[in-house]
């Protein structure tokens, strides 16, 4: 059966603020918790208004915190932006004061500008090693090795699973020759989805943490009563992928009548792109694009992405969602 799991932008809404996106991703997390969702993911972003998880594993805490059985994590740390001993340590925290439930998505882009990355103090090639920095992650998280002087305190030995989340090929090849589990952002990347999949399962070794490979997918979803009222409610998303091309991202907007009034016939065709893989409409329509892409992808998992400018509307959405996608 095909999980299906959650990945949350924490969005700031035009007439909101910070806070309020930062609860409304915990009371998602909570109503996911009941409808069934394997996992609950906050991704890092940096100097983007619109966007509240910079400071992912603090984030992390907070959703937790309110929810008692689903697992929460990072999809996920760039981990180029850190020191992996930074890393272990808090994700370690996390594990110890939610045992059992804590996941580390880990990528290799930086999240964010050049700008910003020398703003972390980071050089445009630190993703070059991050095949060594995962596997050092990996080891300062697993037991402590005779000798070992340098230790993750708290982190030795929580073991927390790692997963690879990527928008090429590398990350593809590179999970499945560690055998860990594997995330492709088809959610904005999707031309690459089914060469990265088939790469992934190709390469794939038995590891310590998976004995098969467990093939992963972003997809944006949007689910409503109708499709009329859904492909009103996507007009959020479209909105800020526009905006995005256009190098003026800001607060998520309140959805609009007319999209073609918003963006050129250029820009049209770079959300197309953008959006290729979304599934908008009535719970029929959804279930029917939910087992088609099952189906052709065979994906182990579902991360979910339900771009939604109201918090009620938006958690409508995922309950009709998880009510598509039961039995798959």
């Amino acid at each position: 059966m095909t999980q299906i799991s959650i990945l949350d932008l924490v969005r700031v809404r035009t007439g909101s603020d910070i806070r309020t996106a930062l609860d409304c991703a915990r009371d998602l997390a909570a109503h996911a918790e009941r409808w069934g969702y394997t996992r609950f993911w906050v991704a890092e972003h940096h100097n983007m208004p619109g966007v509240a998880s910079a400071a992912t594993s603090l984030v992390i805490a907070h959703i937790a915190g309110g929810t008692s059985t689903i697992r929460v994590g990072a999809g996920g740390i760039m981990l180029p932006n850190h020191a992996p001993l930074t890393i272990a340590e808090q994700f370690g925290t996390l594990a110890t004061l939610f045992p059992g439930r804590i996941d580390l998505g880990l990528g290799r882009a930086p999240g964010t500008d050049h700008l910003t990355l020398r703003a972390l103090r980071r050089t445009p090639n630190s993703s070059e090693t991050f095949p060594e920095d995962l596997l050092e992650l990996q080891a300062l998280l697993g037991p402590v090795q005779e000798g070992q002087r340098i230790q993750a305190v708290p982190g030795a030995g929580t073991k927390v699973p790692l997963y690879i989340m990527g928008s090429s090929l590398f990350g593809a090849r590179l999970a499945g020759t560690l055998g860990l589990p594997f995330a492709f952002a088809s959610h904005f990347a999707p031309a690459l989805l089914r060469p990265a999949l088939r790469n992934y399962r190709e390469k794939f070794s038995p590891s310590d943490q998976r004995a098969t490979p467990h093939a992963m997918m972003g997809v944006n979803i949007i689910a409503a009563e109708t499709d009329a009222i859904a492909r009103r409610l996507a007009t959020t998303q479209q909105m800020s992928v526009t905006d995005r091309f256009r190098g003026a991202r800001g607060l998520s907007k309140p959805p609009i009548d007319n999209i073609h009034a918003y963006w050129s016939a250029s820009e049209k065709a770079q959300a197309a792109g953008f959006l290729a893989r979304s599934i908008v409409g009535s719970p029929e329509t959804v279930r029917a694009g939910l087992m088609a892409l099952v189906e052709e992808t065979m994906a182990d998992e579902l991360m979910i992405v339900s771009d939604v400018f109201d918090h009620a509307q938006r958690l409508r959405s995922y309950e009709l969602i998880a009510e598509a996608a039961d039995g798959l």
